[in-house]
């Protein structure tokens, strides 16, 4: 056994865990404080500056919340400072991208049957749009576009489905749908690093030096804060993407990604909606159903996926197809060197999930695992590295449907 590997793949383990804990600090702040912003209520007597308040119950306790557009007369003698949590979210996010897909590259990054280059280059690709990113769309908010919400949104819009479909000609299904998640999630902490934050510092800075703040300061981050509110939900998605092949490994991927945003838009609306008291909008739960529904049917076209096969009562059936010696050759040839009991490839040490394709039980069990990941996506083999053709999965394909 490689040690080294071991504790290799202990470290992403720890590293994804830690991002999983700070970006539940962040989301759960930020939707905390979106929530209170949004149900403040203007109240006779509040003290002077205050723009409204909110009385909150939770945990046996009373909470009574008043929140100061400017400042209060005295400045607290402690302020708090929502900061860390998104920084540390990016930082272990950056993090695990590194120890999973620029170490992994080869497997991982790189397919080379959508750009055939070396691991330096698919890295320093991936690094510099997610930068670029960040660049562009702070250039279009502080461009006169960026006065107007609606149409800055809507350009904004068209930049990441640009980038859905950019990045699935550059990396493998699995990769690209992450890497989307990076540059929107780089984008939302660059909002709060170098704008939101820095904003409020000069504004407390200019009120304890007792000059007035400049109002655009404040429209500013508040700008970028809507930002971030609304790309939140997209964001969570592409990053538990992974865990979806029918997602990021099917033809349309970058149009689902596309529409996963708008779900996101749509989502958000209800709560923000809910949480301000103007009404409580059923449609964008309807719509949203819609677009998943598109979703689904995108991720299987021409034919939709129905019902669960119980595949260890057909296996003889699965066993017995005339197409199955084809299939076992390209199972056992395509899959093998990592589903087996010891792994042939370089720095693959146990099969994967602990499935192992080395017998023709083990094939018919897995069946609906193979026709899913191998046949109607291009998910296995990642980055298809073993070259698996696609009259091999068509093959696939013709087996399972026949058979099931």
């Amino acid at each position: 056994m490689n040690d080294f590997a071991v504790l290799w793949d202990w470290l992403a383990a720890g590293v994804r865990w830690l991002h999983v804990v700070t970006a539940i600090a962040w989301i759960g702040s930020s939707f905390y404080f979106i929530a209170l912003d949004l149900g403040l209520t203007k109240r006779p007597g509040l003290p002077e500056g205050a723009s409204g308040e909110e009385w909150q119950v939770h945990g046996g306790g009373f909470y009574h919340i008043q929140k100061y557009l400017v400042a209060p007369a005295a400045m607290p003698e402690h302020l708090t400072w929502f900061k860390w949590e998104s920084y540390a979210t990016w930082l272990s996010g950056f993090a695990l991208l590194a120890v999973v897909y620029y170490a992994g590259a080869d497997l991982f990054l790189i397919d080379r049957n959508v750009l055939d280059v070396s691991a330096p280059v698919a890295i320093l690709i991936s690094v510099a749009s997610i930068g670029l990113g960040w660049v562009l769309y702070d250039l279009l908010c502080k461009s006169p576009l960026g006065k107007s919400d609606t149409g800055l949104m809507l350009v904004l819009y068209a930049i990441l489905v640009v980038m859905s479909w950019g990045y699935t000609q550059l990396f493998t299904g699995r990769a690209a749908f992450l890497h989307l998640g990076a540059f929107t999630a780089t984008i939302m902490t660059a909002n709060v690093f170098l704008i939101i934050i820095p904003n409020q510092k000069i504004v407390v800075a200019d009120l304890i030096a007792g000059r007035a703040p400049d109002p655009k300061l404040g429209m500013q981050a508040k700008q970028r804060s809507l930002h971030n509110n609304y790309l939140t939900l997209p964001v969570v998605f592409l990053m538990l993407s992974n865990h979806y092949p029918l997602a990021f490994g099917t033809k349309f991927n970058w149009v689902i990604a596309s529409i996963i945003f708008i779900m996101g838009v749509l989502i958000r609306h209800y709560f923000n909606t809910v949480h301000a008291r103007k009404g409580n909008p059923h449609w964008t739960w309807g719509a949203a159903g819609v677009l998943f529904i598109i979703i689904m049917w995108l991720s299987t076209v021409p034919k939709v996926l129905t019902g669960e096969e119980k595949l260890s009562a057909a296996g003889e059936a699965f066993v017995a197809s005339t197409h199955f010696p084809a299939v076992r050759d390209t199972v056992m040839g395509r899959c093998s060197m990592c589903h087996a009991a010891e792994p042939g490839y370089e720095g693959i040490h146990f099969a994967p999930k602990d499935v192992v394709l080395d017998t023709d039980a083990a094939i018919a069990e897995h069946a609906r695992e193979i026709y899913l990941q191998a046949g109607r996506s291009h998910a296995m083999p990642p980055g298809n590295v073993s070259g698996i053709t696609e009259d091999e999965r068509r093959l696939i394909v013709t087996w399972f449907e026949e058979a099931r």
